[in-house]
């Protein structure tokens, strides 16, 4: 099953949706805002993604810039800082069982689905 961590309110994401919906495979929308992960599976996700948090936060959020920027913090504190502002979250994400991919640019979710 593939899984895809959607913000109805971007573009991206909206694009990756598309992408997933024409791959005609089985899908489960996630709307991580709504339905926040929890610090384990973001961790997982992570897992999947082969990245480390860091690599996974939207830089140019605001909450982002004004709390965190310029801090030194740990995985730990950075996943719980995700979690706590999904928000900061990377989108798209789309994942199945083994592997998972950030949809930008869209067409990478071509080489999940």
């Amino acid at each position: 099953m593939i899984t895809i961590y959607h913000n109805t309110r971007c573009k991206k994401s909206r694009e990756g949706l598309q992408l997933v919906e024409n791959s005609g495979k089985e899908f489960h929308v996630r709307e991580y805002l709504k339905e926040p992960l929890s610090e384990k599976e973001l961790k997982a996700l992570l897992t999947k993604l082969n990245m480390t948090a860091i690599q996974l936060v939207r830089k140019n959020e605001k909450i982002w810039k004004e709390n965190f920027k310029d801090k030194d913090l740990s995985e730990n504190e950075l996943v719980r800082i995700m979690v706590e502002n999904p928000k900061l979250i990377e989108r798209p994400i789309v994942e199945n069982e083994t592997k998972a991919v950030v949809g930008r640019p869209p067409e990478e979710i071509n080489n999940l689905v």
